[in-house]
């Protein structure tokens, strides 16, 4: 599966999940690390877990495992590190602190289907 395509099942899966304000971004012309970064919110901490496993179960069906998956469901922020895919799943208020949109606002930002 192509970056593009492992990005949009993460987006399209945190979206079929409820997740808040899902953001997909390019990030390849500014970064070393990857070529896509996606942001959302859960509603509460729950959610937050809920939507983290939901993002590897769909991965897990097409064989892609994670390279690591930092943050726990009740710490408000879980990162999963699929190499040039990053997810990053928050609850409102620590999302608000770290502006990760701001942070890569000269990037691209890509439209899905939700």
């Amino acid at each position: 599966m192509e970056n593009k395509e492992m990005a949009l099942l993460a987006a399209t899966t945190l979206s079929k999940k409820k997740g808040i304000d899902i953001k997909l971004i390019d990030v390849a012309e500014k970064s070393s690390f990857a070529d896509y970064l996606i942001i959302a919110s859960g509603g509460s901490d729950r959610q937050v877990g809920a939507l983290s496993d939901a993002v590897e179960d769909a991965f897990e069906e097409n064989g892609i495992t994670p390279k690591s998956i930092a943050g726990k469901h009740n710490s408000g922020w879980i990162l999963m590190d699929y190499g040039d895919v990053i997810v990053n799943i928050f609850n409102p208020e620590l999302r608000e602190r770290y502006n990760l949109e701001n942070i890569w606002g000269d990037c691209t930002f890509i439209e899905f289907e939700e």
